[in-house]
């Protein structure tokens, strides 16, 4: 009888990775979010704790992602869109930050507490074009990024840009979202940050990812449970 020794080493690795990039986000957020807080005017009490609440949402949202989509050995899918997702939206916001400076950025948190969602997405979109842009382009590159790691993937090419396209959609979305409900929850306790607007960004975009997730594969798991009669 043939023992397989690789199962320890593959489950370990499955679960190095899944602990291992939501730890990374996370850190990358808070790491980003601080560097704002000490960029911007406002006093180190009024960010610190809508910090530690991103986090711990951004946290969740993992959390969350995980259990609706299992991570094999290595990354899972929606991990890669979400990383590469982050990774375009800190290079944009690097871009919007040299170009435009905290303050600007600190007037669109104001304002947003009292426009509405789709004022918010157009608001947005034009102060942070950089960071929406590339957010945007980030995930597109998971596309190409899976073909690399996964060389099966290139057989369900127009399946993955479509799912691609749905969880950018969701995500930017999220983005605003998050954001806007961040703000307001910061205007009703009296204060206003730029990291928490950026935190709710980083929310929203994580929970966006885990609802367009949930989605496609509640919607396939309903296809496969009532298939067409042959």
């Amino acid at each position: 009888m043939t023992t397989n020794t690789t199962a320890p080493h593959w489950v370990a690795r499955s679960i190095g990775s899944a602990a291992f990039t939501p730890s990374l986000l996370v850190a990358v957020v808070g790491a980003t979010l601080l560097a704002l807080g000490v960029r911007s005017s406002a006093a180190a009490s009024s960010y610190g704790g809508v910090i530690v609440l991103s986090l711990l949402l951004v946290a969740l949202g993992c959390a969350a992602l995980t259990w609706v989509r299992p991570q094999r050995a290595g990354l899972s899918p929606p991990y890669i869109m979400l990383s590469l997702g982050f990774g375009g939206m800190l290079l944009g916001l690097g871009v919007d930050l040299l170009l435009g400076g905290p303050a600007r950025l600190e007037s669109l948190c104001s304002q947003s507490a009292r426009l509405s969602f789709l004022e918010n997405l157009e608001l947005h979109m034009a102060f942070l074009p950089a960071m929406h842009a590339g957010m945007l382009t980030g995930g597109l590159l998971a596309i190409p990024s899976l073909r690399l790691l996964r060389q099966h993937c290139g057989r369900y090419l127009c399946s993955l840009l479509t799912q691609n396209l749905l969880c950018s959609g969701w995500m930017l979305l999220g983005m605003t979202a998050g954001a806007l409900w961040l703000v307001r929850w910061q205007v009703a306790t009296g204060t206003s940050s730029l990291p928490g607007m950026l935190g709710g960004m980083f929310v929203g975009m994580t929970w966006g990812m885990v609802a367009s997730v949930a989605l496609y594969r509640a919607f396939f798991a309903l296809r496969n449970s009532n298939p067409a009669e042959e």
